[in-house]
């Protein structure tokens, strides 16, 4: 099974950090947040990674190379401009194959086991996704959860996506190759066809998405690694 961590995104709200330097290579405890999935891909069994790559993208080339260093193969998927969620994963299918592969937003932080997702998809199913607990930033949440399926039932309370799932190249087939789109609209139109199932991760989990949370990430990863 292949993984694709999306990082092609400019990064506008952690400006000026992001006007020379790409969302995924900022630092946390030391460490470029998108080293932190090649790592816990590599330890899941993933050796197969692609990398969609646009704002400053070559930076991220020159620093990940081929991933050898990681113990993984990146396969690298260009955008000029960039094609958004959805747009940059049709993009990137010549690359993905046919088959279910692993999906990880490139600017998150967390302690999810990605082996969790080394399985196959229901047969009815588009897409599982990984949900956490609403974040300060985001209270409405996202999608439903009950009992391993995911809705928009009003009756049951709301989760987040967290920017990681198990995804079927069907989920973006009436996507348009090379014109931009994002994921957000095709999850929730397969969730209310009852395509969609899911989990709940309680660990540890940023979306790093602005300089407080950024700086919250430090904070854990200085704590846990005293």
């Amino acid at each position: 099974m292949k993984a694709m961590i999306l990082a092609a995104g400019k990064g506008e709200r952690l400006r000026p950090l992001t006007l020379h330097r790409p969302k995924p290579l900022l630092q946390v405890g030391g460490k470029a947040l998108i080293e932190y999935h090649l790592e816990a891909l590599a330890k899941a069994g993933f050796n197969q990674v692609v990398i969609n790559c646009a704002w400053l993208g070559e930076q991220l080339i020159q620093h990940l190379g081929d991933g050898s260093r990681f113990g993984v193969q990146i396969n690298w998927s260009k955008e000029d401009p960039a094609l958004e969620t959805a747009g940059g994963i049709k993009h990137a299918l010549p690359l993905l194959g046919d088959t279910p592969f692993l999906l990880v937003n490139g600017d998150i932080w967390t302690d999810y086991d990605f082996a969790r997702l080394r399985r196959p998809l229901a047969e009815n199913c588009d897409a599982h996704l990984v949900l956490v607990d609403n974040p300060p930033h985001h209270r409405q949440g996202d999608f439903a959860l009950n009992q391993g399926k995911i809705s928009q039932n009003p009756q049951h309370p709301r989760l987040t996506y967290s920017g990681i799932a198990l995804i079927h190249p069907r989920l973006v087939d009436n996507c348009l190759a090379g014109i931009a789109s994002t994921l957000a609209p095709l999850l929730h139109q397969a969730a209310g066809s009852g395509r969609l199932s899911g989990e709940q991760h309680k660990g540890r989990w940023i979306d790093v998405g602005s300089h407080e949370r950024l700086d919250k990430a430090n904070q854990l990863a200085r704590r846990i690694n005293r």
